[in-house]
């Protein structure tokens, strides 16, 4: 069975920095665009960044020149390095991925369960 697992959330003062990790496992053939989605309290579910597999990035014009989305190929893992944080960044952030199990030519979209990022004032 096919899980998206993130881990890095915490608790952090305004102007800190935090990394964010999710890793895929399972039948895997091929990861393709991983993203972070977050949920801000009261709010929906926005966009982050995402990376394709190539490496070609865009992000939240929020977010932009504060956090930086990668990927490690081999590992199936993305990465969202946060810095500057701010008050507003304080959320449910979520690891999204398009994932090709098998050779098959087919492809399924999976969600993380979500890991808590708070930036106090």
């Amino acid at each position: 069975q096919l899980q998206l697992v993130e881990s890095g959330g915490g608790l952090v003062q305004a102007g800190g920095s935090l990394i964010l990790s999710c890793a895929a496992s399972g039948t895997i053939f091929r990861v393709n665009i991983m993203g972070w989605y977050r949920q801000p309290p009261g709010k929906q579910r926005e966009l982050v960044a995402q990376v394709t597999r190539g490496g070609y990035t865009t992000y939240a014009d929020t977010v932009k020149g504060r956090f930086t989305i990668s990927r490690d190929n081999a590992k199936n893992t993305a990465y969202l390095q946060m810095n500057s944080l701010k008050p507003e960044d304080t959320g449910v952030y979520y690891c999204n991925a398009d994932v090709r199990p098998t050779i098959l030519p087919s492809e399924s979209n999976y969600w993380g369960q979500g890991t808590q990022v708070t930036v106090s004032s």
